[in-house]
Formats: structure tokens, sequence, C-alpha cells
């Protein structure tokens, strides 16, 4: 069992959820729960955690497809070492591994894979109330994201701008968060964007974000930001591409359809706000018009 063919560990356990018995589903939550750090655990730490026996630790990785739990142990210190990847490590090894065929039709392929994982793994119910989080006008919105993936939080933020009022991005500059986050109250919401290499100063801004009450609309790579264990709701996007860098692709294909979403649901309200925007850049003369 490889993390290519199954995907992560934690998918991996989630897609055979029902076929587990009340020990192990109670088990796989308690190892879903502190992921993957209790799964590197010795298996006598694991079962004590979970308060199961040895023998149904080894039941469970069995039933969900390791061999043992030594195989399950390897794939998760895969994975990890994955996470901390950086991109000379992951350009060696794609250089190493990659076929022959033209980068255009590789790349292209990797992409194509990334975006069916992740709409996979969309649960419609969350991704529905992530819509309604952030159409609901009584709730402010902050969007951030790290050193890579704050073009993305700006592509969402023009988007949300030009559909509804009372959004903010917090942009890069930590010292300039106190300003904005301040005021941050229950039932605002925060936007965030981390992947690997997962970043220290993005956990700080979800810390203060938690401790105001604040949803946590997560947007991160298969494996897991640090920040979903304080997010309201996290998607998960594959990455992975034939590259020293990984693939926004999947991350920017979920925003748009959230931003589609988004804009079907109040277009009622926001029509009018777009009308008034088309009419500024009228008068500003910001788009060449041929009449």
């Amino acid at each position: 069992m490889t993390e290519e063919t199954v995907g992560t560990v934690a998918e991996t356990i989630q897609a055979r959820l029902d076929a587990l018995t009340r020990a192990e589903r109670q088990l796989a939550a308690v190892l879903l729960d502190d992921y993957p750090a209790l799964g590197l655990a010795s298996i006598t730490a694991v079962a004590q955690a979970a308060e199961v026996s040895t023998p149904t630790v080894v039941r469970m990785v069995r039933k969900v497809g390791f061999d043992s739990f030594v195989t399950f142990q390897e794939t998760l210190r895969r994975e990890v070492s994955a996470t901390l990847a950086n991109p000379i490590r992951k350009h060696e090894r794609w250089a190493a591994e990659v076929p022959d065929a033209h980068m255009l039709n590789r790349f292209a392929d990797a992409v194509t894979a990334n975006l069916r994982r992740t709409l996979a793994q969309v649960d419609p119910a969350e991704f529905d109330r992530a819509v309604g989080l952030l159409a609901d006008r009584e709730r402010r919105i902050f969007v951030a994201g790290g050193r890579i993936t704050r073009s993305l939080a700006d592509y969402l933020v023009n988007h949300l701008q030009m559909i509804r009022s009372g959004v903010t991005e917090l942009g890069t500059a930590p010292a300039a968060w106190p300003h904005h986050l301040i005021d941050l109250a229950a039932r605002d919401v925060v936007v965030l964007f981390d992947i690997r290499r997962y970043e220290t100063m993005l956990l700080r801004l979800a810390d203060m974000a938690a401790a105001a009450g604040a949803d946590i609309v997560l947007f991160t790579d298969q494996w897991g930001s640090p920040i979903a264990k304080r997010s309201t709701l996290t998607f998960h996007c594959a990455v992975e591409a034939p590259s020293a860098w990984d693939s926004a692709a999947a991350l920017l294909s979920l925003v748009e359809t959230l931003i589609a979403a988004l804009q079907e649901r109040v277009w009622d309200t926001s029509r009018a706000r777009v009308e008034r925007l088309e009419e500024m850049f009228d008068a500003t003369r910001l788009f060449r018009k041929f009449t």
C-alpha cells in the first residue's frame, strides 16, 4: 500500500470507517483527532490513548488496508516526510521518477488527478456551509494566505469584495494583523490558505481567530495544515505535481467554485452592488470600450 495509490493515511481510514467495529471506529477517531502524531507512537501508546487493546489496533490497520502496524507507520512517516519536502528535494525525486512524456502532458495528468482527488473528498454539506458563512452579511470576512498561497487569498478577496461588503485581506505582514483583528468577533469568518511547508505565522493568526471565537475556513493540502485542529471547516486539496513546487490548480478550482456558488446564492442582493461597481469602472475608464 502506498500514498500514490490510496491517498493519505487519513483518507484511507475515513474511506473504510463503515467496515470497522465500534472499538475500531473509536480507535480511528482518536487517530484522526491527533493526526498524524499519535499514529507514530508505539502500538501500546496508541491502544492506551484510544482505550482499546493492542489486538484491536492490529485488526484496524489491517482492515483499512495495511499489512501490519509497521507498514502503517512506515506509510505515515513517508507522508510526514512529504509535508516537509523543500523544492530541491521534490525536484530530485521527480527527476528520478517521472516518465519520458513531455512536461505538458505530465503536468496536465497530475493536475487532472489532483482535481479528481480533491472533488472526491469534498463534503457537499460542508461546502454549502462555507458558502452560507460567506453569504451572511452580518459576518465580516478576513482572508490571509502564506508566501505562495497569498495569491489565492488575493483572488478570493477580489471577488468577494465585488459580491459583498465587510471583506478584508490581512496580507502577509503580521505586524499589521492586530489593527484588523482587534475587533474580531465570534460571528466573523477568517479564511486561511496554508499548504506545506506550513507557516508558523498563519498558525498564530489562527490561534488569535480561535480565541476570538471566529469561524475559521481553511484551505490546505492533502496532508493538512496544523490549523485544521482550530478550523471550523477544512478543505483538503491535492497539490502534488512533477515540479519542485506544489500545484495550486485544485485549490484555485475549489475557490472559484466557492465564488460561483456564493454569487448564485446572493445574486438578488449583490446585483445592485455589481451594477454600481460597473458604473465606477465606466467613470474611471478602467476598461477599454470600443463604442
